[in-house]
């Protein structure tokens, strides 16, 4: 009788669970770094496959794309007063100096970046007016704190790409004043767009009687005695090819047409 041999699974198994937890997959946006019985390597991978050695190694991931965080803060300005913003901060890891942030700052990085932009727009804000957020100004100090949160992010492997004050809520009665100033010379504006108008208008007025009057005095000067006796003998002329009967009243100089 055959004896019935069976194919050794339980080894091909674990051999299978071993290969499977011995890799990991770098996706796109992503940057991975060996960390062998606690030593993280500077060495940085993206996008494959990462072999490792499984209970004395793993890899540590981050992510490369641009991220945003979300901040709801009140600012201070230069005369004292808080004016409440919606802040938008965008921002990315440095892929060569990723190893440098895992190993000072760690994973959890986002209250370290939330943490220094309190403190730039503190310091960049108290510059500035209340009305000046409000203002065509809102991009210098937009630009202003984001070069100062890069002087302190940057060494440590984060990028600042762009610090968005979305919206802007001025104190009440400081809101009501920027509009009734806003009102105030919309109306200077339209009060000097009339001025301008009538002032136009009165100019064409004067260059039109100026014209009317030297264009009667031309006629004026032309009108001599030769020039009415040549005019009475045309109408002479005229008056004389009608087949109608007339009576003419004239000094000699000037028909005038009485009757037919």
């Amino acid at each position: 009788m055959k004896s019935i041999s069976f194919f050794p699974v339980a080894p091909v198994f674990l051999a299978s669970l071993f290969i499977l937890g011995s890799c990991t997959v770098i996706r796109p946006g992503q940057v991975g770094m060996k960390q062998q019985l606690g030593v993280l390597s500077d060495k940085t991978r993206t996008q494959g496959v990462v072999w490792y050695v499984p209970f004395i190694s793993k890899v540590v991931k981050t992510n490369l794309q641009i991220q945003d965080i979300e901040l709801s803060i009140s600012l201070p300005s230069k005369e004292g007063l808080s004016v409440t913003s919606q802040i938008s901060i965008l921002y990315k890891v440095n892929r060569v100096k990723a190893p440098a942030l895992v190993r000072n700052v760690g994973l959890e990085y986002r209250g370290i970046i939330s943490n220094v932009f309190r403190s730039a727009s503190a310091d960049i804000c108290a510059q500035y007016l209340a009305k000046d957020m409000h203002s065509g100004k809102r991009s210098d100090i937009e630009k202003a704190i984001l070069a100062r949160m890069n002087e302190v992010l940057s060494s440590q492997g984060i990028d600042i790409t762009a610090v968005l004050m979305k919206s802007i809520q001025l104190p009440v009665g400081l809101a009501s004043s920027i509009e009734q100033k806003l009102q105030a010379e919309q109306e200077a504006m339209r009060m000097e767009f009339v001025l301008k108008s009538e002032k136009l208008e009165a100019e064409r007025k004067i260059i039109e009687a100026n014209g009317t009057r030297d264009a009667q005095k031309i006629l004026s000067e032309g009108l001599t005695d030769n020039i009415l006796k040549l005019r009475s003998i045309e109408a002479f002329t005229e008056l004389a090819k009608s087949p109608n009967a007339k009576v003419v009243v004239t000094d000699g100089r000037t028909p005038y047409l009485i009757k037919d």
